[in-house]
């Protein structure tokens, strides 16, 4: 996987121009994409109402693409690397887990076979890929294990109980996401993170001037989201081991106050990723 460029405004208009002239055969599917998110972008100015609806136009279209997958088999791939990354950092069948925008279960239904029955809780803003998420269900015969999957309005968290969630993982949610919606669900998360627990959450990492591409995509500084989590109570490091695989985005790990959870390495800032979601 090629090297990302943490350095460049893939918002700014020359970089946009080079990018159509290097690869004048993607112009027509970026220009298509971006007339459909102005109109959604006006009829839903809320980025949550707005995004819901870009799920929903994706979905219908493939909702392994929807996730960020260009295909089933890297599907596959990305939903291994999360589990494989997890599970080496501690997670246990007796943990019990909530994964924020969950999609169609990519590295969900992996996460529910390993884990006891009823101790997967997935949420996410798009019924519809939770549709597709209960397809993937029935294709992996995990019926019995009896995952929730809830739909939500936002990511205030209010309707789960303190203290319960032992392991939080959002993939390629903050990458998605203004700055005041990852705000919201770092002021509320530490309350559902139950002690000694940690909260995963990838972005797109950018070490210039931070922006974002059709509403769809945001690229933060490291110490930016750090900063957001530790204005919360909360305790917040990048993990330099994530760098190390064949994957776009950035990890960091959350955990209350000072507290560590013992099963999680020491981590600082590494090399820099690929380019995928």
């Amino acid at each position: 996987m090629p090297a990302k460029n943490l350095t460049v405004n893939r918002a700014a208009l020359g970089h946009r121009v080079a990018y159509a002239l290097r690869h004048p055969d993607r112009a027509p599917r970026y220009l298509a994409r971006a007339a459909r998110d102005t109109w959604l972008r006006h009829r839903w100015p809320d980025h949550i109402a707005y995004y819901r609806a870009v799920m929903r136009s994706d979905t219908r279209a493939d909702p392994d693409a929807a996730v960020g997958s260009r295909s089933h088999e890297r599907w596959l791939a990305l939903g291994s690397m999360q589990f494989d990354y997890l599970v080496g950092h501690g997670l246990r069948p007796g943990h019990r887990m909530l994964e924020i925008g969950c999609g169609n279960l990519r590295a969900g239904w992996r996460f529910i076979g390993h884990l006891e029955p009823g101790h997967y809780y997935g949420i996410d803003i798009s019924p519809d890929i939770l549709a597709a998420a209960q397809d993937t269900l029935v294709r992996h015969g995990l019926q019995a294990r009896l995952p929730t999957l809830t739909p939500v309005r936002d990511l205030k968290l209010s309707f789960l109980p303190d203290a319960h969630f032992d392991v939080i993982h959002a993939h390629s949610v903050f990458s998605h996401s203004p700055l005041p919606v990852i705000d919201e669900c770092l002021a509320h998360v530490g309350r559902v993170l139950a002690p000694g627990g940690w909260f995963d959450f990838t972005f797109d990492r950018t070490e210039g001037k931070e922006h974002q591409v059709l509403r769809e995509d945001f690229y933060y500084r490291t110490e930016t989201l750090i900063s957001l989590a530790e204005q919360h109570g909360l305790t917040a490091r990048f993990m330099a081991d994530w760098e190390d695989l064949p994957h776009g985005q950035s990890k960091i790990r959350v955990t209350h106050g000072r507290h560590e959870s013992p099963e999680s390495p020491e981590s600082t800032a590494g090399p820099e990723p690929g380019d995928d979601r």
